[in-house]
């Protein structure tokens, strides 16, 4: 981090003096990148709602989590946002597998999954009389708590993200648009969502407390949807959705300084007034 700092040190602008704003600088730079590249597949995949769900399972996790720290001794001082990762990769694992053998359209099993997954969160949060505030920061998220070593475990999730893009993208992509035809071709279509549903649910989880969990569905969808209105072929559109999202990342955070607002939501305005600009010049669909 100090040669981070260093770097930093060297840009002509005052919050630089500040450690929190060099680390959540450090954060959009990590983070908006793995959303630029996940919102194409979201988008392609029609998964946006998926998404959206995943984020009130991440909510139910951390509500889970921190009734265990404080019931039993054995998770005192674990951090709640472990349990909403294993509880939401177990979630989005679950879905897949009755999407897979109930006949409902999908947005109708993510309706019953979201459901589930806000009622429970609920009901655990206020369990015994508990008051509900205490979770009213997830909802709004605050970028500039973040830590380094958060940081550094969301550069390792964005190296593996790109790894999986860039070795299975042509098979999700064709599960998504023709899964018998996959299926015919080998491509193992279940194992497949199984796990771009379950790199989706880490990235939610992990990043919910600094967006927040109002906003952050938008930044899984409203980079790819910006970038296919004007995008001529792939390469053009994975580009394009993530130079939107790194470019709204950054003018969201350094907004939220000077101003005082919310940086999820600062990040999402600009990337639903790239998307209005885009949605006026755009082409023919992929």
């Amino acid at each position: 981090m100090e040669l981070w700092y260093t770097l930093v040190n060297l840009l002509p602008f005052a919050w630089v003096d500040h450690v929190f704003m060099k680390n959540a600088f450090l954060a959009v730079l990590v983070i908006s990148p793995l959303f630029g590249i996940l919102s194409t597949m979201v988008v392609e995949s029609r998964m946006s709602f998926f998404s959206d769900a995943l984020g009130h399972s991440a909510f139910t996790g951390i509500a889970i989590g921190t009734l265990l720290s404080s019931a039993w001794r054995l998770f005192a001082g674990v951090d709640p946002m472990w349990v909403a990762v294993l509880f939401a990769v177990g979630f989005a694992l679950l879905f897949s597998v009755v999407r897979r053998r109930t006949n409902l359209a999908s947005d109708t099993v993510i309706g019953v999954f979201s459901s589930t997954a806000v009622a429970l969160g609920i009901f655990l949060a206020t369990f015994g009389g508990g008051s509900f505030t205490k979770f009213n920061a997830l909802l709004i998220g605050d970028i500039l708590s973040v830590e380094p070593v958060k940081i550094g475990l969301m550069a390792i999730i964005l190296l593996v993200v790109i790894l999986l893009w860039v070795c299975s993208f042509n098979q999700l992509m064709l599960s998504s648009v023709h899964p018998a035809l996959a299926d015919s071709r080998g491509i193992r279509v279940f194992w497949q969502e199984a796990l771009f549903s379950a790199a989706i649910a880490v990235v939610v989880t992990v990043t919910m407390t600094w967006v927040g969990l109002l906003v952050i569905n938008s930044l899984l969808v409203l980079p790819g949807a910006a970038a296919r209105n004007v995008a001529r072929n792939m390469g053009q559109y994975h580009l394009i959705s993530l130079l939107s999202a790194l470019a709204a990342g950054i003018a969201g955070l350094l907004t939220s300084y000077y101003i005082g607002s919310s940086a999820g939501a600062s990040i999402t305005l600009y990337l639903a007034i790239f998307f209005a600009i885009t949605f006026c010049f755009r082409k023919q669909r992929l």
